[in-house]
């Protein structure tokens, strides 16, 4: 059979890093081409770098149908769900797939149900199936072993970012968090922080989370010793209210340090799955 490409297919996932690509061909040469390619009739779904490597080399492959795919919808979120199972794939990587996936979703919901047998005059008109839901932004960041705040920052980033910007979180060179700050600045702005590298990206993040600082509260006046009548209950108040204060603070930090081991936990018991 001849085996068909799509480009836009080909693209729908971030393609593999130099070094990655160099992995991958190095362990088809040594080992083989383990894993079957994955075909819809003719169309190459899963696989096109081995595929690519393999007909280099003259590596044998073998392939598989998947026979449920109904539309080319189906064989994205097939793609998705595929490459969100991969521990290779970066959290920036997962929430961009994540957002691919509610997209394709919400557009099936407005559509109606696809697979509906198309109705004939004559019939009895079939039932009206709903859309399947939406999964909230929730369950999309937990499918994707991300925080739904993360997810809310990607989502912002992709809305906003200049494209400088994105191809430097795609790097790791600048945070998810901080890219997300640096986007709402102009784009000019953030195509030279990108362009400046790691710490001009850091300067620029810095930048903005100043812009959206709330201007600080000017502290109440305290009124002058001589009007105070009774000095003793006044030192009194003031140390309860420190006292509270110190509590609170202490409280706070305990927080702090048990999300943080909690944080750790979490993803060591993701990594080790």
């Amino acid at each position: 059979m001849e085996i068909r490409i799509d480009e836009g297919l080909r693209a729908y996932i971030d393609p593999l890093t130099e070094d990655e690509y160099a992995a991958l061909e190095r362990s088809l040469l040594e080992e083989g081409c383990r894993d079957a390619l994955v075909l819809w009739g003719d169309l190459l779904v899963d696989g096109h770098n081995r595929y690519e490597i393999c007909r280099k080399h003259g590596i044998a492959f073998h392939t598989i149908q998947n026979t449920r795919f109904k539309s080319m919808d189906d064989v994205h979120l097939w793609m998705i769900e595929n490459h969100l199972g991969r521990r290779s794939v970066s959290d920036f990587q997962r929430g961009v797939l994540a957002l691919r996936k509610k997209e394709i979703l919400e557009a099936r919901g407005k559509a109606g149900a696809p697979d509906d047998p198309p109705w004939q005059e004559g019939q009895p008109e079939p039932p009206v199936m709903p859309a399947p839901p939406v999964p909230s932004r929730q369950a999309l960041a937990r499918a994707a072993r991300l925080s739904s705040n993360t997810l809310g920052q990607i989502e912002k980033i992709q809305k906003a970012a200049a494209p400088e910007l994105v191809r430097a979180v795609r790097r790791g060179e600048i945070s998810i968090n901080a890219a997300a700050a640096v986007a709402t600045l102009p784009p000019e702005r953030q195509a030279a922080a990108a362009a400046g590298g790691r710490k001009e990206l850091r300067e620029a993040a810095r930048e903005a989370r100043q812009a959206k600082a709330p201007p600080p509260r000017e502290a109440a006046p305290m009124p002058p010793i001589e009007d105070i009548d009774d000095l003793p209950a006044e030192v009194a108040r003031l140390r309860e209210l420190l006292a509270r204060l110190t509590e609170e603070r202490d409280q706070l930090k305990k927080k702090v340090m048990h999300l943080t081991v909690a944080l750790a936990e979490a993803r060591n018991a993701a990594g080790g799955d």
